[in-house]
């Protein structure tokens, strides 16, 4: 994809054109480092394309669907045991073929008729296969189709996505005739593959790339006049309703003492400092998703999905209580679906002085790794520093949407690496040679370097540039390119 960046802070244009006197100034610089065009190209399209493409491997249970995904993304990762059930979660890993990049997401055996854990099993297949781009459903050729398969095919046909038929578990030429069988379901050609031998996994991920949309753009934000979309998101019963209605400045949603009163994601267009914004208000995201049933089990998908969607998420947490494990996952679904972030903790009319005490040793100690984040302290009972939300909200997204100049940026990590350069590991002392910006939304950054960076390392380079060019509410994507060796090209 083309991905735009701007090394001198003007005009967009495509990374690609090296017409740009400052860009092929910047590509000069690569090559006096040692990195080739196609390798420094390469890097930036991968640090600054958007979304995946997502895979999703779906079927019955036992069928093999772990397996295929280890051979798919070329290592063990996903649980493999010969008795059904053993995947539960959705999984999501990345994976590369023939240098296109996707990610396949793993889910549990999907069943018909089932209760308790097995039908939120189920349900987190129907998940998958509704958020991918396209589906691989997995049978096993030597059982040949049967009724749960016949039901996964009538969801497939609902769903509407492209679908490659994998018939697993033929592991030689005379099981390619039990394959044949599979034309039955009417999804088109039988993959005959042994995801456990490796045969004909390669055909089939051909057929997966043709069925996968290219990589795309980023496109947050970039509809004309489309107000910004701002998510609500907290534990069950934190005020997330309530403080919808206190910015509505109406009774737009129900609130109820009752927690998990909503369920499904409820947007409301709402006028605030002369600009329309989309407020999502969610459904509280209770403990892990695999030990939900039934209706609170959709309401926490059909959330993360919301979170995929928006802009901003201002995540509400109950200031009278202590900061727990489940807020911090909160915060960690936010940071890492990407998003602006703003932190608001409500029901701030009710603490005692004790209480403010406390409440700022665990935000120091429990949510340090957002201490870049807006926080306002909010009453949505009484409408106490509601004042202060959009402004927060319009500081994480102009965090979001920042971008540093390419020269600017090596400057600055010129100055950086000659002041505290990366500590000498095995006789040897890498160093960041240069740096470009490869996208926004979060901002992305592409460092190229002469040996691997430490994460300790590249958590001092985060800091150090939220403290020179602000980031403020956002996550900041750092992704380093090692030089190869002069001479491994030559061999």
């Amino acid at each position: 994809m083309n991905d735009q960046i701007q090394p001198d802070g003007s005009a967009e244009y495509e990374h690609g054109a090296l017409g740009d006197a400052e860009y092929a100034a910047f590509m000069e610089l690569a090559a006096e480092e040692g990195f080739d065009a196609e390798e420094v190209e390469g890097a930036i399209d991968a640090a600054g394309h958007g979304p995946l493409p997502v895979l999703a491997v779906v079927g019955r249970p036992n069928v093999g669907k772990s397996t295929l995904v280890n051979r798919i993304i070329g290592r063990r990762e996903a649980v493999v045991e010969d008795k059904p059930g053993v995947t539960r979660d959705r999984v999501t890993y990345e994976a590369e073929w023939a240098g296109r990049r996707f990610k396949v997401v793993d889910t549990g055996g999907w069943e018909q008729d089932v209760l308790g854990i097995d039908a939120s099993v189920a349900a987190q297949a129907e998940y998958a296969i509704d958020a991918a781009d396209a589906v691989v459903f997995v049978v096993d050729a030597k059982v040949g189709p049967t009724d749960t398969d016949e039901a996964v095919v009538r969801l497939l046909r609902k769903a509407g996505k492209p679908v490659v038929l994998c018939a697993n578990k033929v592991d030689g030429p005379s099981g390619e005739a039990d394959a044949s069988y599979l034309w039955s379901l009417g999804l088109g050609e039988p993959h005959p593959v042994s995801a456990l031998h490796g045969r004909g996994t390669g055909d089939m991920l051909d057929a997966v790339l043709e069925a996968l949309p290219e990589a795309p753009e980023q496109s947050f934000g970039t509809a004309v006049g489309g107000p910004r979309r701002i998510a609500l998101i907290g534990r069950p019963n934190v005020g997330k309703s309530s403080l919808l209605n206190k910015v509505a400045g109406e009774e737009r949603v129900v609130v109820n003492e009752l927690a998990g009163t909503t369920r499904d994601p409820v947007d409301e267009l709402i006028e605030l400092g002369g600009v329309t914004w989309k407020f999502v208000d969610t459904a509280g995201i209770r403990k892990r998703v695999h030990l939900q049933q039934g209706a609170d089990y959709y309401a926490s998908l059909r959330t993360a999905a919301a979170v995929e969607k928006a802009e901003v998420a201002v995540i509400l947490i109950d200031a009278s209580e202590s900061i727990s494990v489940q807020d911090q996952r909160i915060v960690t679904m936010a940071v890492e679906a990407g998003r602006a972030v703003v932190l608001a903790f409500n029901k701030w009319d009710t603490l005692d002085e004790e209480r403010r005490y406390y409440l700022e040793r665990e935000i120091d100690t429990e949510l340090g790794q957002v201490a870049w984040a807006p926080r306002v302290n909010v009453s949505a009972r009484t409408g106490r520093h509601m004042e202060k939300l959009v402004p927060a909200i319009e500081t994480a997204l102009a965090g979001w949407e920042t971008r540093v100049p390419t020269g600017r940026l090596n400057a600055f990590l010129g100055e950086l690496v000659a002041a505290h350069p990366h500590p000498v590991r095995g006789g040897k002392q890498p160093r960041i040679l240069f740096g470009t910006q490869a996208g926004t939304k979060p901002p992305r950054f592409v460092l190229f370097a002469s040996g691997f960076i430490e994460a300790g390392y590249r958590r001092f380079i985060e800091r150090r540039l939220r403290e020179e060019f602000g980031f403020e509410g956002t996550p900041i994507h750092i992704s380093v390119r090692v030089r190869e060796k002069r001479g491994a090209k030559k061999k």
